[in-house]
Protein backbone atom coordinates (compact mmCIF):
# COMPACT_ATOMS: atom_id res chain seq x y z
CA UNK A 1 0.00 0.00 0.00
CA UNK A 2 1.36 3.28 -1.21
CA UNK A 3 2.56 5.67 1.94
CA UNK A 4 0.95 8.49 0.29
CA UNK A 5 -2.59 9.85 0.25
CA UNK A 6 -1.86 10.98 -3.66
CA UNK A 7 0.13 10.97 -6.40
CA UNK A 8 0.70 14.65 -6.58
CA UNK A 9 -1.52 17.75 -4.16
CA UNK A 10 -1.54 21.40 -5.83
CA UNK A 11 -1.75 24.09 -3.73
CA UNK A 12 -4.06 26.82 -5.63
CA UNK A 13 -6.83 26.32 -7.92
CA UNK A 14 -6.20 29.21 -10.43
CA UNK A 15 -5.53 28.64 -14.27
CA UNK A 16 -2.15 26.56 -13.76
CA UNK A 17 -2.91 24.84 -10.89
CA UNK A 18 -6.32 23.52 -12.41
CA UNK A 19 -4.88 22.36 -15.60
CA UNK A 20 -1.85 20.70 -14.02
CA UNK A 21 -4.41 18.60 -12.27
CA UNK A 22 -6.78 17.84 -14.47
CA UNK A 23 -3.76 16.65 -16.85
CA UNK A 24 -2.27 14.83 -14.27
CA UNK A 25 -5.42 12.80 -13.47
CA UNK A 26 -5.88 12.53 -16.85
CA UNK A 27 -2.59 10.41 -16.96
CA UNK A 28 -3.92 8.26 -14.29
CA UNK A 29 -2.79 10.22 -11.01
CA UNK A 30 -4.58 10.72 -7.70
CA UNK A 31 -4.80 14.08 -7.64
CA UNK A 32 -6.12 16.65 -4.38
CA UNK A 33 -6.22 20.06 -5.13
CA UNK A 34 -6.52 22.91 -2.47
CA UNK A 35 -8.03 26.42 -3.59
CA UNK A 36 -8.78 29.14 -0.17
CA UNK A 37 -10.90 31.48 -2.20
CA UNK A 38 -12.30 30.16 -5.37
CA UNK A 39 -11.65 28.13 -8.38
CA UNK A 40 -10.38 30.06 -11.33
CA UNK A 41 -7.74 31.96 -10.05
CA UNK A 42 -7.04 35.68 -10.03
CA UNK A 43 -7.53 35.63 -13.98
CA UNK A 44 -11.16 33.95 -14.01
CA UNK A 45 -12.42 35.51 -10.26
CA UNK A 46 -10.50 39.20 -9.88
CA UNK A 47 -8.13 39.81 -13.05
CA UNK A 48 -8.44 38.95 -16.90
CA UNK A 49 -12.10 38.32 -17.40
CA UNK A 50 -14.00 40.76 -14.90
CA UNK A 51 -11.65 43.21 -16.21
CA UNK A 52 -12.20 42.37 -19.88
CA UNK A 53 -16.38 42.90 -19.19
CA UNK A 54 -15.27 46.43 -17.79
CA UNK A 55 -13.16 46.93 -20.11
CA UNK A 56 -16.34 46.11 -22.49
CA UNK A 57 -18.67 48.33 -20.83
CA UNK A 58 -16.50 51.14 -20.66
CA UNK A 59 -16.24 51.34 -24.12
CA UNK A 60 -20.32 52.13 -24.52
CA UNK A 61 -19.53 55.81 -24.09
CA UNK A 62 -17.33 56.42 -27.47
CA UNK A 63 -19.72 54.19 -29.07
CA UNK A 64 -22.70 56.16 -28.64
CA UNK A 65 -20.68 58.86 -29.27
CA UNK A 66 -19.61 57.60 -32.15
CA UNK A 67 -22.89 56.42 -33.87
CA UNK A 68 -24.07 59.96 -34.77
CA UNK A 69 -21.80 59.96 -37.63
CA UNK A 70 -23.25 56.96 -39.22
CA UNK A 71 -26.83 58.41 -38.65
CA UNK A 72 -28.14 57.00 -35.61
CA UNK A 73 -30.11 59.17 -32.89
CA UNK A 74 -29.11 57.75 -29.98
CA UNK A 75 -31.61 58.90 -26.65
CA UNK A 76 -30.95 59.25 -22.98
CA UNK A 77 -28.68 57.24 -21.44
CA UNK A 78 -27.59 56.00 -18.15
CA UNK A 79 -24.71 53.94 -16.81
CA UNK A 80 -26.25 51.43 -13.90
CA UNK A 81 -23.22 50.39 -11.68
CA UNK A 82 -24.78 48.13 -9.76
CA UNK A 83 -26.08 46.34 -12.59
CA UNK A 84 -22.96 45.72 -14.25
CA UNK A 85 -21.68 44.48 -10.95
CA UNK A 86 -24.00 41.86 -10.66
CA UNK A 87 -24.04 40.97 -14.02
CA UNK A 88 -20.37 40.09 -13.98
CA UNK A 89 -20.89 38.50 -10.77
CA UNK A 90 -23.31 35.90 -12.03
CA UNK A 91 -20.71 35.28 -15.09
CA UNK A 92 -18.10 34.62 -12.55
CA UNK A 93 -20.12 32.21 -10.46
CA UNK A 94 -20.88 30.26 -13.96
CA UNK A 95 -17.01 30.08 -14.64
CA UNK A 96 -16.18 28.70 -11.58
CA UNK A 97 -19.08 26.44 -11.61
CA UNK A 98 -17.09 25.29 -15.08
CA UNK A 99 -13.56 24.61 -13.27
CA UNK A 100 -15.02 22.67 -10.56
CA UNK A 101 -17.33 20.54 -12.79
CA UNK A 102 -14.19 19.99 -15.32
CA UNK A 103 -11.97 18.89 -11.83
CA UNK A 104 -14.94 16.68 -10.86
CA UNK A 105 -15.00 15.26 -13.94
CA UNK A 106 -11.36 14.37 -14.30
CA UNK A 107 -11.42 12.37 -10.74
CA UNK A 108 -9.90 15.50 -8.84
CA UNK A 109 -10.10 15.81 -5.12
CA UNK A 110 -11.35 19.18 -4.12
CA UNK A 111 -10.55 20.57 -0.79
CA UNK A 112 -12.10 24.57 -0.35
CA UNK A 113 -9.61 25.23 2.17
CA UNK A 114 -6.27 27.19 2.73
CA UNK A 115 -3.43 24.82 2.64
CA UNK A 116 0.38 25.05 3.60
CA UNK A 117 3.51 22.86 3.65
CA UNK A 118 4.90 21.30 6.49
CA UNK A 119 7.85 19.54 4.79
CA UNK A 120 8.32 18.02 1.35
CA UNK A 121 5.66 15.57 1.49
CA UNK A 122 3.26 17.22 3.86
CA UNK A 123 0.49 19.32 2.66
CA UNK A 124 -1.98 20.97 6.33
CA UNK A 125 -5.81 22.05 5.15
CA UNK A 126 -6.47 24.43 7.70
CA UNK A 127 -10.17 24.19 7.33
CA UNK A 128 -10.09 21.32 9.51
CA UNK A 129 -6.14 20.69 10.12
CA UNK A 130 -6.49 17.93 7.74
CA UNK A 131 -2.99 16.38 7.01
CA UNK A 132 -2.46 14.83 3.54
CA UNK A 133 0.61 13.08 2.42
CA UNK A 134 1.59 13.60 -1.51
CA UNK A 135 4.05 11.92 -3.70
CA UNK A 136 4.79 15.63 -5.81
CA UNK A 137 3.23 18.68 -4.54
CA UNK A 138 2.53 21.56 -6.72
CA UNK A 139 2.43 25.17 -5.71
CA UNK A 140 0.59 27.24 -8.27
CA UNK A 141 -1.00 30.05 -5.57
CA UNK A 142 -0.21 32.91 -8.22
CA UNK A 143 0.68 36.66 -7.04
CA UNK A 144 -0.92 39.23 -4.76
CA UNK A 145 -1.26 43.25 -5.79
CA UNK A 146 1.58 45.30 -3.65
CA UNK A 147 0.46 48.24 -1.66
CA UNK A 148 3.25 50.28 -0.06
CA UNK A 149 2.86 49.98 3.92
CA UNK A 150 5.15 52.84 4.43
CA UNK A 151 2.99 55.52 3.08
CA UNK A 152 0.96 57.75 5.29
CA UNK A 153 -2.90 56.64 4.96
CA UNK A 154 -2.10 53.69 2.72
CA UNK A 155 -4.62 52.09 4.32
CA UNK A 156 -7.40 53.69 2.61
CA UNK A 157 -6.45 52.82 -0.94
CA UNK A 158 -8.33 50.14 -2.97
CA UNK A 159 -6.30 47.35 -5.15
CA UNK A 160 -7.93 45.77 -8.63
CA UNK A 161 -9.65 43.10 -5.62
CA UNK A 162 -11.71 45.55 -4.39
CA UNK A 163 -11.77 47.72 -7.29
CA UNK A 164 -14.47 45.02 -8.88
CA UNK A 165 -16.78 45.00 -6.07
CA UNK A 166 -17.37 48.34 -5.24
CA UNK A 167 -20.60 49.17 -3.72
CA UNK A 168 -20.60 52.66 -5.57
CA UNK A 169 -19.57 53.97 -8.68
CA UNK A 170 -16.53 56.87 -8.14
CA UNK A 171 -17.21 60.00 -9.16
CA UNK A 172 -13.07 60.82 -9.07
CA UNK A 173 -10.25 58.35 -9.02
CA UNK A 174 -6.74 58.61 -9.13
CA UNK A 175 -5.13 55.08 -10.14
CA UNK A 176 -1.37 54.66 -9.13
CA UNK A 177 0.94 52.51 -11.67
CA UNK A 178 1.89 52.36 -15.15
CA UNK A 179 1.43 48.68 -16.28
CA UNK A 180 -1.21 46.74 -17.40
CA UNK A 181 -3.59 47.04 -14.32
CA UNK A 182 -3.36 50.63 -13.71
CA UNK A 183 -3.82 51.68 -17.65
CA UNK A 184 -6.36 48.98 -18.20
CA UNK A 185 -8.60 50.36 -15.19
CA UNK A 186 -7.54 53.87 -15.96
CA UNK A 187 -9.63 53.72 -19.39
CA UNK A 188 -12.30 51.31 -17.20
CA UNK A 189 -13.18 54.23 -15.15
CA UNK A 190 -13.13 57.10 -17.63
CA UNK A 191 -14.96 55.21 -20.25
CA UNK A 192 -17.54 54.73 -17.26
CA UNK A 193 -17.71 58.48 -16.35
CA UNK A 194 -15.32 59.02 -13.68
CA UNK A 195 -13.00 61.81 -13.39
CA UNK A 196 -9.54 59.94 -14.08
CA UNK A 197 -6.24 60.74 -13.07
CA UNK A 198 -3.03 58.11 -13.90
CA UNK A 199 -0.44 58.38 -11.24
CA UNK A 200 2.95 56.70 -12.17
CA UNK A 201 6.60 56.94 -11.11
CA UNK A 202 8.32 56.68 -14.36
CA UNK A 203 9.01 58.87 -17.04
CA UNK A 204 6.34 57.15 -19.14
CA UNK A 205 3.74 54.26 -18.62
CA UNK A 206 4.18 50.63 -19.76
CA UNK A 207 8.09 50.10 -18.73
CA UNK A 208 9.15 47.33 -20.92
CA UNK A 209 7.11 47.85 -24.07
CA UNK A 210 7.97 49.56 -27.45
CA UNK A 211 8.72 53.42 -27.02
CA UNK A 212 6.83 54.53 -29.61
CA UNK A 213 3.54 52.68 -28.22
CA UNK A 214 3.90 53.41 -25.08
CA UNK A 215 4.01 57.44 -25.79
CA UNK A 216 0.92 57.10 -28.19
CA UNK A 217 -0.89 55.53 -25.88
CA UNK A 218 0.10 58.43 -23.15
CA UNK A 219 -1.16 60.68 -26.06
CA UNK A 220 -4.08 58.93 -26.74
CA UNK A 221 -5.58 58.65 -22.83
CA UNK A 222 -5.01 62.13 -22.68
CA UNK A 223 -7.05 62.92 -25.78
CA UNK A 224 -9.77 60.96 -24.36
CA UNK A 225 -10.04 63.10 -20.87
CA UNK A 226 -7.43 60.93 -18.17
CA UNK A 227 -5.02 63.25 -16.57
CA UNK A 228 -1.73 61.50 -16.74
CA UNK A 229 1.24 62.35 -14.19
CA UNK A 230 4.51 60.57 -14.55
CA UNK A 231 7.40 60.92 -12.55
CA UNK A 232 5.39 61.32 -9.21
CA UNK A 233 4.29 59.23 -6.15
CA UNK A 234 2.27 59.84 -3.54
CA UNK A 235 3.67 60.64 -0.13
CA UNK A 236 0.35 60.76 1.84
CA UNK A 237 -3.24 59.93 1.71
CA UNK A 238 -5.66 61.76 3.81
CA UNK A 239 -9.46 61.00 4.38
CA UNK A 240 -11.85 63.33 5.25
CA UNK A 241 -14.97 62.87 7.49
CA UNK A 242 -17.34 62.14 4.52
CA UNK A 243 -15.29 59.60 2.72
CA UNK A 244 -13.44 61.75 0.00
CA UNK A 245 -9.66 61.33 -0.09
CA UNK A 246 -6.73 63.59 -0.43
CA UNK A 247 -3.58 62.09 -1.85
CA UNK A 248 -0.74 64.34 -1.63
CA UNK A 249 2.22 63.92 -4.13
CA UNK A 250 6.17 64.25 -4.29
CA UNK A 251 6.21 67.15 -7.09
CA UNK A 252 3.52 69.27 -4.44
CA UNK A 253 0.16 67.78 -6.50
CA UNK A 254 -2.93 67.60 -4.22
CA UNK A 255 -5.33 64.85 -5.72
CA UNK A 256 -9.22 64.64 -4.78
CA UNK A 257 -10.75 61.24 -5.04
CA UNK A 258 -13.48 59.73 -4.04
CA UNK A 259 -11.42 56.50 -4.45
CA UNK A 260 -7.67 56.06 -4.74
CA UNK A 261 -6.41 52.16 -6.49
CA UNK A 262 -3.03 51.27 -6.23
CA UNK A 263 -1.70 49.26 -9.20
CA UNK A 264 1.98 49.12 -8.22
CA UNK A 265 2.44 45.46 -9.35
CA UNK A 266 2.45 41.91 -7.96
CA UNK A 267 4.16 39.78 -5.61
CA UNK A 268 4.32 36.10 -5.56
CA UNK A 269 1.91 34.91 -2.63
CA UNK A 270 4.41 32.58 -0.54
CA UNK A 271 3.91 34.82 2.44
CA UNK A 272 2.61 32.09 5.51
CA UNK A 273 2.75 29.47 2.88
CA UNK A 274 4.87 27.05 5.14
CA UNK A 275 7.52 26.96 2.23
CA UNK A 276 10.78 27.60 5.09
CA UNK A 277 9.58 24.60 6.73
CA UNK A 278 9.77 22.71 3.59
CA UNK A 279 13.34 24.18 2.35
CA UNK A 280 12.50 25.57 -0.73
CA UNK A 281 14.04 28.22 -2.21
CA UNK A 282 12.93 31.68 -2.86
CA UNK A 283 14.50 34.63 -4.52
CA UNK A 284 14.36 38.19 -2.54
CA UNK A 285 10.97 38.89 -3.68
CA UNK A 286 9.73 35.90 -2.32
CA UNK A 287 9.00 34.10 -5.80
CA UNK A 288 9.62 30.20 -5.65
CA UNK A 289 13.23 29.82 -7.57
CA UNK A 290 12.43 26.95 -10.50
CA UNK A 291 14.20 25.56 -13.28
CA UNK A 292 12.90 24.87 -17.08
CA UNK A 293 11.16 22.39 -16.04
CA UNK A 294 9.12 24.00 -12.83
CA UNK A 295 11.16 21.89 -10.49
CA UNK A 296 12.37 24.00 -6.94
CA UNK A 297 15.41 22.81 -5.08
CA UNK A 298 13.12 20.15 -3.74
CA UNK A 299 13.06 17.05 -5.75
CA UNK A 300 9.12 16.04 -4.68
CA UNK A 301 7.89 19.93 -4.98
CA UNK A 302 7.26 21.89 -8.16
CA UNK A 303 5.95 25.31 -9.29
CA UNK A 304 3.80 27.09 -12.03
CA UNK A 305 2.49 30.56 -12.75
CA UNK A 306 2.50 33.68 -11.32
CA UNK A 307 4.07 32.21 -7.86
CA UNK A 308 7.49 31.78 -9.69
CA UNK A 309 7.76 35.70 -11.20
CA UNK A 310 8.95 33.97 -14.90
CA UNK A 311 6.36 35.88 -17.25
CA UNK A 312 3.89 36.96 -15.28
CA UNK A 313 0.62 35.60 -18.03
CA UNK A 314 -2.45 33.45 -17.28
CA UNK A 315 -1.76 31.19 -20.65
CA UNK A 316 2.29 30.75 -19.72
CA UNK A 317 0.69 29.39 -15.99
CA UNK A 318 -1.56 26.98 -18.18
CA UNK A 319 1.56 25.93 -20.56
CA UNK A 320 3.68 25.27 -17.27
CA UNK A 321 1.35 23.37 -15.58
CA UNK A 322 0.44 21.40 -18.47
CA UNK A 323 4.06 20.51 -19.20
CA UNK A 324 4.64 19.72 -15.64
CA UNK A 325 1.80 17.03 -15.82
CA UNK A 326 2.96 15.80 -19.02
CA UNK A 327 6.40 15.35 -17.66
CA UNK A 328 6.06 14.01 -14.55
CA UNK A 329 2.82 12.03 -14.74
CA UNK A 330 2.31 11.62 -18.23
CA UNK A 331 6.30 10.51 -19.78
CA UNK A 332 6.18 13.35 -21.91
CA UNK A 333 9.07 15.86 -21.27
CA UNK A 334 8.62 18.85 -22.73
CA UNK A 335 8.65 23.04 -21.24
CA UNK A 336 6.84 26.15 -21.59
CA UNK A 337 8.99 28.34 -24.34
CA UNK A 338 8.84 32.06 -22.78
CA UNK A 339 10.20 33.38 -26.03
CA UNK A 340 8.13 34.81 -28.38
CA UNK A 341 5.00 35.29 -26.67
CA UNK A 342 2.60 37.18 -27.59
CA UNK A 343 0.46 39.75 -25.13
CA UNK A 344 -2.37 42.40 -25.32
CA UNK A 345 -2.79 45.35 -22.79
CA UNK A 346 -6.56 45.92 -23.09
CA UNK A 347 -6.03 49.49 -22.68
CA UNK A 348 -7.70 52.43 -24.81
CA UNK A 349 -6.44 52.30 -27.74
CA UNK A 350 -6.13 48.68 -27.47
CA UNK A 351 -2.23 47.21 -27.61
CA UNK A 352 -0.89 43.88 -28.97
CA UNK A 353 2.74 43.13 -28.91
CA UNK A 354 5.15 40.31 -29.93
CA UNK A 355 8.56 39.62 -30.03
CA UNK A 356 11.53 42.44 -29.61
CA UNK A 357 10.82 46.22 -28.79
CA UNK A 358 12.68 48.81 -30.90
CA UNK A 359 15.45 49.20 -27.99
CA UNK A 360 15.17 45.36 -27.61
CA UNK A 361 16.52 44.52 -31.47
CA UNK A 362 19.09 47.72 -31.93
CA UNK A 363 20.70 45.66 -28.67
CA UNK A 364 20.93 42.40 -29.97
CA UNK A 365 20.55 43.04 -33.42
CA UNK A 366 23.39 44.85 -35.89
CA UNK A 367 21.10 46.26 -38.76
CA UNK A 368 17.39 46.88 -37.82
CA UNK A 369 14.83 48.42 -39.98
CA UNK A 370 11.75 49.62 -39.07
CA UNK A 371 8.57 50.01 -40.01
CA UNK A 372 5.57 51.82 -38.77
CA UNK A 373 2.15 53.23 -39.95
CA UNK A 374 0.24 55.63 -38.13
CA UNK A 375 -3.70 56.64 -39.36
CA UNK A 376 -7.06 57.38 -38.41
CA UNK A 377 -9.04 53.69 -38.45
CA UNK A 378 -11.76 53.88 -40.98
CA UNK A 379 -14.47 53.75 -38.62
CA UNK A 380 -13.40 57.33 -37.17
CA UNK A 381 -13.56 58.65 -40.75
CA UNK A 382 -17.63 58.78 -40.08
CA UNK A 383 -17.51 59.07 -36.26
CA UNK A 384 -15.28 62.43 -36.61
CA UNK A 385 -13.13 60.55 -33.62
CA UNK A 386 -9.47 61.93 -33.75
CA UNK A 387 -8.21 58.51 -32.41
CA UNK A 388 -5.01 56.93 -34.65
CA UNK A 389 -3.89 53.71 -34.96
CA UNK A 390 0.20 52.82 -35.17
CA UNK A 391 1.45 49.53 -36.75
CA UNK A 392 4.93 48.78 -36.18
CA UNK A 393 7.07 46.03 -37.35
CA UNK A 394 11.11 45.42 -36.85
CA UNK A 395 12.74 43.28 -39.38
CA UNK A 396 16.48 42.52 -38.99
CA UNK A 397 18.07 43.95 -42.17
CA UNK A 398 20.36 41.35 -42.67
CA UNK A 399 18.28 38.16 -42.37
CA UNK A 400 14.76 39.45 -43.19
CA UNK A 401 13.34 37.96 -40.23
CA UNK A 402 10.32 39.97 -38.54
CA UNK A 403 11.82 40.47 -34.91
CA UNK A 404 8.73 42.28 -33.23
CA UNK A 405 5.38 43.34 -34.24
CA UNK A 406 3.29 46.27 -32.24
CA UNK A 407 -0.04 47.46 -32.98
CA UNK A 408 -2.27 50.30 -30.95
CA UNK A 409 -5.56 50.41 -32.21
CA UNK A 410 -8.98 48.49 -32.20
CA UNK A 411 -9.08 44.80 -31.76
CA UNK A 412 -4.85 44.71 -31.17
CA UNK A 413 -5.32 42.24 -29.17
CA UNK A 414 -6.66 39.84 -31.72
CA UNK A 415 -4.38 40.81 -34.23
CA UNK A 416 -1.28 39.88 -32.29
CA UNK A 417 -2.86 36.58 -31.54
CA UNK A 418 -2.36 35.52 -35.19
CA UNK A 419 0.66 37.61 -35.46
CA UNK A 420 2.45 35.43 -33.15
CA UNK A 421 2.11 32.27 -34.90
CA UNK A 422 3.74 33.95 -37.57
CA UNK A 423 6.42 35.12 -35.35
CA UNK A 424 6.67 31.52 -34.26
CA UNK A 425 7.15 30.49 -37.74
CA UNK A 426 10.13 32.46 -38.13
CA UNK A 427 8.25 34.28 -40.57
CA UNK A 428 10.09 36.81 -42.64
CA UNK A 429 9.24 40.63 -43.78
CA UNK A 430 9.24 38.91 -47.63
CA UNK A 431 6.55 36.57 -46.18
CA UNK A 432 4.56 39.51 -44.86
CA UNK A 433 4.80 41.11 -48.15
CA UNK A 434 3.93 38.43 -50.19
CA UNK A 435 0.31 37.88 -48.14
CA UNK A 436 -2.53 39.48 -49.42
CA UNK A 437 -4.13 42.04 -48.08
CA UNK A 438 -7.48 41.93 -46.70
CA UNK A 439 -9.09 45.27 -47.95
CA UNK A 440 -10.22 47.26 -46.66
CA UNK A 441 -8.62 46.58 -42.96
CA UNK A 442 -6.19 48.72 -41.06
CA UNK A 443 -4.28 45.35 -40.48
CA UNK A 444 -3.60 45.29 -44.43
CA UNK A 445 -1.19 47.59 -43.62
CA UNK A 446 0.88 44.93 -42.29
CA UNK A 447 1.56 43.70 -45.64
CA UNK A 448 1.58 46.79 -47.58
CA UNK A 449 4.51 48.48 -45.90
CA UNK A 450 7.44 48.38 -48.52
CA UNK A 451 9.86 51.23 -47.38
CA UNK A 452 11.39 51.47 -43.63
CA UNK A 453 10.58 54.28 -42.26
CA UNK A 454 13.80 54.41 -40.55
CA UNK A 455 17.10 52.30 -40.70
CA UNK A 456 19.00 51.88 -37.56
CA UNK A 457 22.90 50.56 -38.30
CA UNK A 458 25.61 49.77 -35.86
Amino acid sequence: MSDFDYDLFVIGGGSGGVRAARIAAGHGARVGIAEEYRYGGTCVIRGCVPKKLFVYASKFSEEFEDAAGFGWQVGDRHFDWERLVDAKDREIARLEGVYRRNLERAGVEMFDSRALLEDEHTVRLLSDERRVRAKTILIAVGATPNVDPALPGGEHVITSNEAFHLADFPKRVVVAGGGYIAVEFAGIFNGLGAETTLIYRGEEILRGFDDDLRSALHEEMENKGIRVLCGDVFTSIEKAGDGSLLGRTRQGAALEADKIMFAIGRRPNTAGLGLESAGVEMSANGAIVVDAQSRTNIPSIYAVGDVTDRVNLTPVAIREGHAFADTVFGGKTWAADHSMIPTAVFSQPEMGTVGLTQAEAAAGHKSIDIYRARFRPMKHTLSGREEKMLLKMLVDADTDKVLGVHVLGPDAGELVQVLGIALKMGATKADFDATMAVHPTAAEELVTMREPSERLRA
